[in-house]
């Protein structure tokens, strides 16, 4: 069974966000999504002073088996990129929601955190897919 910390919002993308003070998210795709990926060997990362709307594809992360679009979870500035993913993209799958991050985000509007599902939602979700 995937690891889905408490801690942590998650959208039906399979993607995450943890926020990191008031208006910075750390976002990453979700334990649930690496382990359908499996090993991951590429990940394309945003450009940071990009902003993006909550949906827009931000990045790309590519396994031995597909090519996946990873989305924002929520609207917001790319401030920081986890440039550690060019040369050990691998971190995404020993581990998602600490050192596989993928971007943070400066976020628009904390309002739309509370649409975001929390780990009990998300497990529904991917209980049921």
């Amino acid at each position: 069974m995937s690891q889905i910390p408490d801690d942590i919002r998650y959208t039906k993308d399979h993607e995450w966000v943890r926020m990191d003070g008031d208006f910075i998210a750390v976002c990453g795709i979700t334990d649930h999504a690496q382990e359908m990926l499996t090993d991951i060997v590429f990940v394309e990362l945003p450009e940071a002073g990009i902003e993006f709307s909550r949906g827009e594809r931000v990045a790309t992360v590519e396994s031995v088996k597909a090519v996946s679009n990873i989305y924002a979870p929520v609207s917001g500035k790319v401030i920081e990129v986890n440039t550690a993913l060019e040369n050990a993209p691998e971190l995404v799958n020993s581990d998602p929601y600490g050192e596989g991050w993928i971007f943070k985000l400066e976020v628009k509007s904390a309002l739309e955190l509370e649409s975001l599902l929390d780990a009990a939602a998300y497990a529904a979700h991917v209980e049921a897919e």
